[in-house]
């Protein structure tokens, strides 16, 4: 059964060339394996290439047209059995020109353009939580093709031009004539001389060797938003490959991979560290003062604070990358209890364990109570 190429591609059976091109290049970068691992996006690639291969090849995508598959062994012109008449036999492509046109000597699809549009290419960049965090303008350097000057894409040498080829006189196929069981056949083939491009090139530009293009290193500046994460992509249209021929360049992405950071760990747009307080300070309460990404904020240990705990800074994460407010800074606390106490130390915990309600009160009046057990702690 033949494959469904258009439903491949998600295109209707009247799609022109850009409308096919157009969904080939998005569904590509969803499906491409250095984008997407899954074992089954891998397949679907695959299944993707095969369709642009078919619908963008007029002579192929006519024999889908007709209810074949040109891809399927013996149904795009491959070699088989023994043909009629004793003659060699000829693919279901050579059966249809029989009926639609190269038979009679027609031009089935005529010259290949030698220009077509470039590739894509992805660029990685690595940063650090700040610049992702605030956003940056970040110098890179890419390696591409781009257009040869000298040449202005043409491909020819200065002062020559495009000749046309003897082989095919300029249509880009040649004819052959086969017999089968039907009678003769004549069939059309891409000529091998202009590899169906219907002109040749007798000066090639010494620069780039008739390509139309030359790989070159450029330096580019990217502006990053604030709010960025690790994995997004930023386009930068047409600074991807030149095509051959000097066609349109395809799209840069550059892909951002931020760099961990000492302090903080990010989760989206909020931003969380760890704080190792001693266990007077977390009984008895204190001030900390914590360093933000971009300031420094005061914040209250309640006396009594558990270990475990987490205190929250409001407003101090990352930018949101629409640019809705920030994320929050979460402060996650450690208490640390000594391994080994002194005599004071063991004497301040026993008094302060039989304490309760109002007793507390009572002891913080007499002599400074709290005081003395924060400097037992603190070897004062």
């Amino acid at each position: 059964m033949a494959k469904d190429y258009y439903g491949i591609l998600g295109v209707s059976r009247e799609a022109t060339d850009d409308d096919i091109k157009r969904a080939y290049r998005k569904l590509a970068r969803q499906y491409h394996p250095d984008v997407n691992p899954d074992p089954e996006a891998h397949e679907k690639f695959k299944d993707i290439n095969a369709a642009y291969e078919v619908l963008s090849d007029d002579q192929k995508r006519q024999i889908v047209d007709l209810g074949g598959d040109p891809l399927a062994p013996g149904g795009g012109g491959g070699a088989g059995g023994p043909g009629g008449a004793g003659g060699p036999f000829v693919g279901f492509q050579d059966i249809m020109d029989a009926f639609f046109g190269t038979a009679a000597g027609g031009n089935a699809r005529g010259p290949r353009p030698r220009t077509r549009p470039g590739a894509d290419a992805i660029l990685r960049l690595e940063l650090d939580l700040v610049e992702t965090a605030f956003g940056v303008e970040a110098p890179i350097t890419v390696d591409t093709a781009v257009l040869c000057t000298q040449c202005s894409g043409a491909g020819t040498a200065p002062g020559t031009h495009l000749a046309t080829c003897d082989t095919c006189g300029g249509r880009g196929e040649v004819q052959s004539v086969q017999r089968t069981f039907l009678g003769q056949v004549v069939s059309s083939r891409p000529c091998a001389t202009c590899q169906g491009h219907g002109t040749v090139i007798p000066h090639p530009c010494p620069t780039c060797a008739g390509d139309g293009r030359v790989r070159t290193r450029r330096s580019l500046t990217v502006k990053i938003p604030a709010g960025v994460e690790d994995g997004m992509r930023i386009r930068l249209a047409q600074q991807g490959e030149v095509g051959p021929g000097g066609g349109t360049p395809g799209d840069l992405y550059v892909e951002i991979h931020e760099r961990p950071h000492d302090v903080y760990s990010r989760k989206g747009d909020d931003l969380h560290c760890r704080v190792t307080l001693p266990m007077t300070a977390a009984a008895l309460g204190t001030r900390l003062t914590i360093k933000t990404l971009d300031s420094e904020e005061g914040i209250e240990v309640k006396a009594g604070t558990q270990p475990a705990s987490t205190l929250r800074i409001r407003g101090k994460g990352v930018p949101h990358l629409r640019g809705q407010g920030r994320g929050d800074l979460f402060v996650h606390l450690d208490v640390k209890t000594p391994t080994k106490l002194t005599g004071d130390q063991e004497r301040m915990l026993r008094d302060f364990a039989k304490t309760r309600g109002e007793d507390i009160a009572e002891l913080s009046k007499q002599g400074g109570f709290f005081s003395r057990m924060r400097d037992a702690f603190n070897g004062h």
